[in-house]
């Protein structure tokens, strides 16, 4: 398994990041720290140099482990459940391009809270068949791209909140490019155990986030990530484990403690 951690390329409102910004600059300082790679928080990719994230990262085999869309829905509000067709639809062409940025850093797509919510007052069956068709069709655009589901917590969301739910929806959607992303914050709220979770999820899982029960860095609170590594090993995950954590008690500490903590557990 590798180590990479989330950094946003654009301004965002998401607390959860532990940079922002100043790539080439943050990126060197991930490098330094000693990760194997970055997972980019990435709002409209139209907005990129993308020849540039390219000279970064990959051209300097410093792998891109994810592309996280989740600033669309949090700045934008696009989301695949909007009652607004052409919401929805926009929502469909941004993860569209997320899929083309993937493509040229040899990434995943990551699809959490863009799936969007349930209004109240509106019909969950229909949501979840707005959702279920969105990701069918961002999925076929480019089977070599994969595409992750993240269930998030019940105060984020109201759609795909446990491993449960995540997995019923891949397997919905039947598509060999399409798995999971579990991230331990989310589970600690929603999982009654979060080791049977992880093995429950098995092979679905492609991609994997860490962040301590207070969503600072693993070691700052009470989960137990030497169980959260050994059962990773047990179902033969091989994938990233990134850290979307929150920047205290600053960045670079927050950084510098995941890596010191988590070096003890990969091997």
């Amino acid at each position: 398994m590798k180590l990479s951690i989330v950094i946003s390329t654009q301004p965002a409102s998401f607390s959860a990041l532990a940079y922002k910004g100043k790539l080439s600059e943050n990126i060197a300082k991930i490098k330094e720290l000693g990760y194997d790679g970055v997972e980019l928080a990435v709002r409209d990719p139209r907005l990129l140099e993308i020849s540039e994230i390219k000279k970064l990262t990959v051209d300097q085999n410093f792998p891109v482990s994810a592309i996280g869309t989740g600033q669309a829905y949090g700045e934008e509000g696009l989301s695949f459940s909007d009652p607004d067709k052409t919401v929805r639809q926009k929502a469909i062409d941004r993860v569209k391009d997320q899929i083309d940025l993937a493509n040229e850093l040899n990434s995943l797509v990551i699809i959490g809270l863009i799936r969007g919510i349930v209004r109240r007052g509106a019909n969950a069956a229909v949501a979840e068949q707005w959702i279920l068709e969105a990701l069918h069709e961002c999925a076929s655009m480019n089977k070599d791209v994969r595409l992750v589901i993240e269930p998030c917590n019940r105060y984020e969301a109201n759609t795909v909140n446990t491993v449960d739910d995540g997995i019923k929806l891949v397997d919905k959607i039947g598509m060999s490019n399409v798995g999971l992303l579990l991230d331990t914050f989310h589970m600690n709220i929603e999982e009654p155990d979060i080791l049977k979770s992880i093995e429950n999820a098995g092979s679905r899982i492609f991609h994997f986030h860490i962040a301590d029960s207070n969503r600072w860095y693993p070691g700052a609170g009470h989960v137990d990530f030497q169980k959260v590594v050994e059962t990773l090993y047990k179902i033969g995950y091989e994938g990233f484990i990134s850290a979307e954590i929150l920047p205290l008690p600053d960045s670079d500490t927050a950084a510098r403690e995941t890596v010191k903590y988590m070096r003890k557990l990969i091997v």
